[in-house]
């Protein structure tokens, strides 16, 4: 079933109760497991991500099928590795293509005991779980930062801790950062210097936690009221000073007349009349999740661009690169790569290329289907494949954006 979605609204008030941050959830059910924490995580995503790794951190299992959930996979790899016990860790098609091999080799090197069942280097896995002895590590920088998370969090639990030695250009820095936040809210002690991150062996502490909302989730009411000739949203229970590195983009979007106010029960977003940049330069090094928001609004808005920082984007729930080109094609706007990592546009419209009612793919892909939806403000209908994949980080979407003035029908 499809969606065909529109909006004859120029202006978008409102009040949206977000979902909580799936990175926060996740990382959280890991530090938690790892102490027998016995308190539960408080306003937990209900994401499917956070879903099937609560699922399998609760599981009298010991094979695990964790579909599109790439996060769920690093996190749970490294976390069986020291489990006593024969685990094997599986997910879906494209799951199975998404490459593992360089935290699997830096497990390995721990002492863990891991090998491919198919494809080499690629899951599914068969995981021996055994004792893990700390080391040095030398990683890529630049490889996805989930590898280096997913080490850190069992950083205190290895003998004699770990030291990583990040080489090279650093990708998502600030999920990074939030895993030893997160970390040092249970206690964990660590040292970041330079390129050097060590973690010395120790206890974490149980502690009661509550999830703030999801500001990957937030970027696309910001994208929403950028599209819009005005409006009002409360964003309810984010917080301009996050653990997460996405709340950035509230500084963005002032580029596009959006400006953000920390209130009691979330942030309160106002644009009073529409303004825009002539062009636009980003680096997503930080915040690779919110590139697909970004391209969308500039191809909405006809604002050429020169994206930066999108290495990690080929190795995502689909390669958002190539998907970002050719659906981003039926606008009529024809996306460049000048060089790996990049994603360029000149502002031009082949008018030739325009779909009446473009019919967006996801490639089992979330982001593509939030990022394309609030397009309508600007271009009247569009129809989404797939419109499900929401439920990966944000299973309400459709909903607020019907309690915000967007019409939502299905299509058989």
């Amino acid at each position: 079933m499809n969606y065909l979605i529109s909006s004859q609204d120029k202006a978008i008030n409102g009040s949206i109760n977000l979902p909580a941050s799936k990175s926060i959830s996740n990382r959280v059910l890991i530090i938690n497991a790892l102490c027998y924490n016995p308190y539960p995580v408080l306003n937990l995503s209900d994401s499917d991500d956070t879903r099937v790794l609560k699922e399998a951190l609760y599981s009298n299992q010991n094979q695990f099928d964790i579909g599109h959930a790439g996060t769920a996979m690093r996190f749970l790899t490294a976390f069986l590795s020291k489990i006593v016990g024969e685990w094997e860790v599986t997910g879906s098609e494209r799951m199975k293509q998404r490459p593992i091999g360089i935290l699997v080799d830096a497990l390995n090197q721990l002492g863990a005991r891991i090998r491919y069942i198919d494809k080499e280097g690629y899951p599914p896995l068969k995981i021996f779980g055994s004792h893990l002895k700390g080391r040095t590590l030398k990683l890529n920088g630049s490889i996805s930062s989930q590898y280096i998370s997913a080490l850190l969090m069992i950083a205190p639990t290895v003998e004699n801790g770990l030291t990583l030695i990040l080489e090279g250009e650093i990708t998502s820095r600030s999920y990074i950062e939030l895993t030893l936040k997160l970390m040092a809210r249970f206690g964990i002690k660590s040292n970041w210097e330079g390129n050097s991150i060590t973690v010395p062996e120790q206890n974490y502490f149980p502690a009661e936690f509550t999830v703030e909302a999801d500001w990957s989730g937030a970027s696309y009411w910001y994208q929403i009221l950028a599209l819009a000739e005005k409006g009002e949203l409360l964003l309810e229970n984010l917080q301009l000073e996050s653990l997460q590195g996405d709340a950035s983009i509230a500084r963005w979007f002032e580029q596009f007349g959006v400006f953000s106010q920390q209130k009691p029960h979330g942030v309160l977003l106002t644009k009073t009349h529409p303004v825009q940049p002539r062009n636009l330069i980003l680096n997503f090094i930080e915040n690779p999740d919110v590139a697909q928001t970004m391209a969308c609004l500039c191809v909405a808005k006809k604002i050429p661009f020169h994206f930066s920082g999108l290495k990690t984007l080929k190795i995502k729930e689909t390669d958002r690169i190539a998907a970002l080109r050719n659906e981003l094609a039926k606008f009529g706007a024809l996306l460049t790569e000048p060089d790996e990592g990049e994603l360029a546009w000149d502002g031009s419209i082949d008018d030739s290329k325009v779909n009446t009612i473009p019919v967006i793919h996801t490639y089992h892909d979330h982001r593509m289907a939030m990022a394309f939806a609030p397009m309508v403000l600007v271009n009247q209908s569009i129809e989404i494949e797939n419109p499900d994949v929401v439920t990966k980080s944000y299973p309400s979407f459709w909903d607020d954006l019907i309690n915000a003035g967007f019409i939502i029908g299905p299509l058989e």
